[in-house]
C-alpha cells in the first residue's frame, strides 16, 4: 500500500505559478506510475497528467505547455510544476499512485486527501 500526502496549493493570481507536491510512504514508489487530478466544485474528477515508472509523461490538452509533472524516486515524491495559471485551473488537485499508467481516474488505487488551488482573475 501507498500513502500519498498532497502540499503547495493556494491563492496566486491569473499568470502565477505554483509548485505542489505529492510525498508518498509505504510501498516502493518507484513501481508505480503516479498521476495528478482535480476536481473543481460540481464537476468530475478530470484528468491532468500522469507519469510512467520510466519517467514518460502525459498531459490533458488543457494544460500542456504550462504544468509540467515530475518525479524524484530517491524523496518518494511527485511534483506538478504549474505555470501561466489561470481561473479555470481552480480545483482540488489529487496525486495518485497506480500500478499502471493510465489517465482513467478508475486505475488509480491509492489518493491522497488533495489540496487546493485557487487561481483569481
Amino acid at each position: 500500500q501507498v500513502q500519498l500526502v498532497e502540499s503547495g496549493g493556494g491563492l496566486v493570481q491569473a499568470g502565477g505559478s505554483l509548485r505542489l507536491s505529492c510525498a508518498a510512504s509505504g510501498d516502493t514508489f518507484s513501481m508505480y506510475a503516479m498521476g495528478w487530478f482535480r476536481q473543481a466544485p460540481g464537476k468530475e474528477r478530470e484528468f491532468v497528467t500522469t507519469i510512467s515508472r520510466s519517467g514518460n509523461t502525459t498531459y490533458a490538452v488543457s494544460v500542456m505547455g504550462r504544468f509540467t509533472i515530475s518525479r524524484d524516486n530517491a524523496k518518494n515524491t511527485v511534483y506538478l510544476q504549474m505555470r501561466s495559471l489561470k481561473p479555470e485551473d481552480t480545483a482540488h488537485y489529487y496525486c495518485a499512485a497506480s500500478s499502471s499508467n493510465s489517465a482513467r481516474p478508475s486505475y488509480y488505487g491509492y489518493w491522497g486527501q488533495g489540496t487546493q488551488v485557487t487561481v483569481s482573475s
